[in-house]
């Protein structure tokens, strides 16, 4: 095999690096770095398909790869990090047998749905021109970006002393994790953020989100994850990429 064959793999296994050093930092409390890794693996998730599709180096077990490498770095500890948000919850209710509280469990409903959607995703065609549910890298950065916002529980802005004591309820994070778990196995088209050229004809609408989106974390920092989500779902609906794509065809 060519050596420019296994580039994007070498990325995607950067990737999944990443992914299982980010969950030993979770177990060690060691929670910046651990957000830093996820992002760090969304770089280098977007970085393999970019330069494979550049490098026309596309392949089976590459596709494969990538959604082994997906799952754990945006499923298992996506979940991780939601468990351990519901278990510091300080009004977590103790529903427990054997002095283990099954509550916190329901965040590992992250990472069977992503397992569910990245299947689906490597089996479906239609999904090269456009998502259909909510892409496991988007979910575990807004899970992410939540619990970097968890954790400036010193900050004077409004903002973020209203999400911060959101996240801080037990019950809002199980239904976070509920409703992001239906929006990873749902039927609603989202724009796909891959570039395949440089146009801006083609890649308008993306070029805008990712505008958007920067402007939004500048004014926002972390807490800029929720609006972005937002944003997202808000222009997918607007534009309906399905749509859009039948009506090129």
């Amino acid at each position: 095999m060519k050596l420019k064959n296994n580039i994007p793999n070498l990325l995607t296994l950067i990737n999944l690096l990443c992914g299982c050093i980010a969950i030993a930092m979770e177990f060690q409390g060691r929670y910046i770095v651990t957000i830093t890794l996820i992002f760090i693996a969304a770089i280098f998730d977007f970085l393999d398909g970019f330069i494979a599709r550049l490098l026309n180096a596309k392949s089976n077990i590459g596709k494969d790869l990538d959604s082994l490498s997906d799952i754990v770095s945006f499923g298992v500890l996506p979940g991780i990090i939601l468990y351990r948000m519901i278990s510091q919850s300080p009004n977590l209710i103790n529903v427990n047998y054997d002095n283990i509280n099954f509550i916190p469990f329901i965040a590992f409903l992250i990472p069977i749905t992503s397992a569910i959607r990245l299947a689906k995703f490597n089996n479906d065609k239609k999904q090269n021109e456009y998502f259909i549910g909510l892409p496991t890298p988007a979910n575990g950065l807004f899970i992410a970006s939540l619990s970097a916002v968890l954790l400036q529980n010193g900050n004077k802005n409004i903002i973020y002393n209203f999400i911060n004591h959101q996240l801080t309820d037990y019950k809002i994070l199980i239904i976070l994790s509920l409703l992001l778990s239906l929006l990873l196995i749902s039927r609603i088209s989202l724009i796909s953020l891959k570039f395949k050229t440089f146009s801006w004809n083609k890649n308008k609408i993306k070029i805008s989100f990712l505008i958007i989106s920067f402007l939004l974390i500048i004014l926002f920092q972390w807490a800029a994850g929720i609006f972005i989500m937002l944003i997202y779902f808000i222009m997918s609906l607007i534009f309906r990429p399905d749509k859009a794509i039948n009506v090129n065809d």
